[in-house]
């Protein structure tokens, strides 16, 4: 099932998103799982095909993809690979605070080559006590000369295991300050974190900037800016990716419980012809669809500017990661025992279903967030 109401060229571009996903992702994902890694070769693969760095400006080097056709994309990712739509997303988020922030010196350095699949990103913001809660992080930034120094830790962060780049944010003189930080900076370490309950391949680390000195030009705009623009505007990419993201998971869910229920026969006949099997089916099928529409719609509410689409992607993060949980939960229990074992990838959709409902915002801050927007918007 797809939205009918797509245009000729995102209806081209689906059917392209999906097939790439069906060749290159599709049949490697659980290997991703089960090896806990990425493969050079799919990143390759994306850089080909212009998926890296997408959403930044042409004229900037990317691919300049408008938000509806970009949540096409991610939800295509995320049908087959939870890991790789992952990956994409933290290449952006990065990509697009430096086309946004960064200086034509930073841009020269490092756009080009995340967008190319030469570098690899990784946006360092949460800390061991440090997760919803933002404007409380830890790591410290003191300047020094011509130098900064960078003192604290991170943790849960995607692809630091591999990335040669990261964007990281700290304290400086009190202001929640962005900073980009190469690989090979004296003073920085990364500690694998591995048996993750899902997105196994994202190849987390725990970074650890120990008297990290970087030169002065790498603050990424200004500071102060950290929080309230570079980390915001990245973090709202994010959440869009992951609702996108997560419908496509919930999709994956259906498609695969309607193949097994079509071919499963227990008491003489097909589950599929079981009433009590219907009803998820029905459930999965509904779920899904209402959550792409929220999607959709909050896609287009950032293409025409709309003073409301951060609070559109906020319910479509929200409501879609709850939608793939569901959608999981039905999928392995169609699938009965079969679900439950190591080879069937309905076990690996609810384990990335559940850590949907907490990265980019835990489906309880978005209550609380929204729930804030409804009162404001009942008084207006």
């Amino acid at each position: 099932m797809t939205l009918t109401h797509l245009t000729k060229h995102q209806s081209d571009r689906l059917g392209e998103f999906r097939a790439f996903a069906d060749e290159h992702l599709a049949p490697r994902a659980d290997g991703f799982d089960a090896g806990q890694t990425l493969s050079p070769e799919v990143v390759a693969l994306l850089a080909e095909r212009g998926y890296l760095g997408a959403t930044v400006p042409e004229a900037l080097g990317g691919a300049g993809m408008p938000m509806v056709e970009y949540g096409l994309l991610s939800e295509q990712l995320g049908r087959a690979c939870q890991t790789v739509r992952n990956f994409v997303a933290c290449q952006d988020m990065v990509a697009l605070s430096l086309a946004r922030w960064g200086t034509p010196e930073q841009r020269d350095r490092w756009l080009g080559p995340i967008v190319s699949g030469g570098v690899t990103a990784a946006f360092a913001l949460t800390e061991p006590g440090v997760g919803s809660d933002a404007k409380a992080v830890a790591t410290t930034a003191t300047r020094d000369g011509e130098e900064v120094v960078l003192r604290g830790e991170k943790k849960w962060i995607s692809f630091a295991q591999t990335a040669d780049l990261f964007l990281v944010f700290a304290s400086l003189e009190g202001q929640h300050t962005a900073f980009l930080v190469e690989r090979d900076a004296p003073g920085l370490s990364v500690e694998p974190v591995r048996g993750l309950m899902g997105l196994r391949g994202s190849l987390l680390g725990r970074i650890t900037l120990d008297d990290c000195r970087i030169p002065s030009a790498r603050l990424l705009g200004r500071a102060g800016m950290g929080l309230a623009f570079v980390a915001s505007n990245a973090l709202d990419l994010g959440r869009y990716s992951t609702a996108w993201g997560a419908v496509g998971l919930a999709q994956a869910c259906l498609e695969e419980s309607a193949r097994y229920a079509g071919r499963r026969v227990q008491y003489g006949t097909e589950i599929a012809n079981h009433q009590l099997i219907q009803q998820m089916l029905a459930d999965m099928a509904t779920d899904t669809m209402a959550a792409r529409l929220l999607c959709h719609h909050a896609g287009v509410s950032v293409e025409q500017g709309d003073p409301d689409a951060v609070h559109h992607t906020l319910m479509a993060k929200y409501r879609s990661s709850t939608v793939a949980v569901r959608a999981a939960d039905h999928a392995v229990q169609i699938h009965g025992a079969q679900g439950i074992g190591a080879e069937a990838p309905v076990q690996r959709h609810y384990r990335d279903a559940k850590v949907l409902e907490i990265i980019e915002g835990t489906s309880q801050i978005q209550q609380t967030l929204l729930s804030g927007y409804a009162m404001k918007a009942a008084r207006s």
